[in-house]
């Protein structure tokens, strides 16, 4: 007997259809509060872009405070869990003696790699993410909430790594990590026009090559390397 040539699409349950609504409000919310920030946007303009009476958007998100907060939770989620895998592998993997750029690594590598492979949506939230972190009134405090416990894994195998270091000294390097992340993923263009060309802020790849071999450099200078690190 032929297969049916047009079988019929299995109906959506509301749940479904609700679950990929809000989807949909969230992807467009990203992308224009990477563009414009919190207080570019309103309610109005999200729902104008998704195609629908913004006060669907009022039905999901009591305000736009509750929408922009969804938007950067869903993805930091993400993020926060894949890095804190990865630096607790790492700490297995190398019982308990990581080294500096091997902690970096797993830190940095882990989150570039969403950049790189997950498409403009991941980009757009890390240019939303540099923004959250470089607004001091409100952001900072988001970024304690979602990132600090990955953060504080961070520095505790960067602390095993180097035990003689001055406390500040190490959190004071991972500052200088932060800002280049934070950098990398705003995508200003800026490197761009410096190189003429040669160089792309959206080329993570290019970054991902570099970034933790760089920083562990600066790792040490501030605060002793040792006699013997094989990354």
């Amino acid at each position: 007997m032929p297969a049916n040539p047009n079988p019929q699409r299995k109906r959506q349950t509301k749940a479904e259809k609700r679950a990929e609504t809000i989807e949909q409000i969230l992807d467009v919310a990203e992308y224009l509060f990477s563009r414009n920030g919190l207080h570019g946007v309103t309610l109005k303009d999200v729902a104008k872009r998704v195609g629908v009476h913004h006060t669907l958007l009022n039905y999901y998100f009591d305000d736009k405070q509750k929408l922009f907060d969804a938007v950067f939770a869903r993805r930091a989620a993400v993020t926060s869990e894949r890095r804190m895998k990865a630096l607790d592998a790492y700490d297995a993997e190398t019982g308990g003696k990581p080294t500096v750029e091997g902690a970096l690594h797993a830190f940095l590598d882990t989150d570039l790699d969403l950049y790189i492979e997950g498409g403009e949506g991941w980009r757009n939230y890390g240019a939303l993410s540099a923004q959250v972190a470089n607004t001091p009134e409100w952001g900072a405090d988001m970024m304690d909430q979602h990132f600090d416990p990955v953060v504080l894994r961070l520095i505790e195998l960067l602390k095993q790594a180097l035990p003689d270091a001055a406390e500040e000294d190490i959190f004071w390097s991972y500052h200088f990590v932060s800002g280049a992340l934070m950098l990398t993923l705003a995508r200003t263009g800026r490197i761009d026009k410096l190189s003429g060309g040669l160089c792309k802020s959206s080329d993570y790849a290019a970054v991902k090559a570099r970034m933790a071999h760089f920083m562990a450099a600066g790792f040490y200078r501030i605060c002793g390397k040792p006699e013997q690190e094989t990354g």
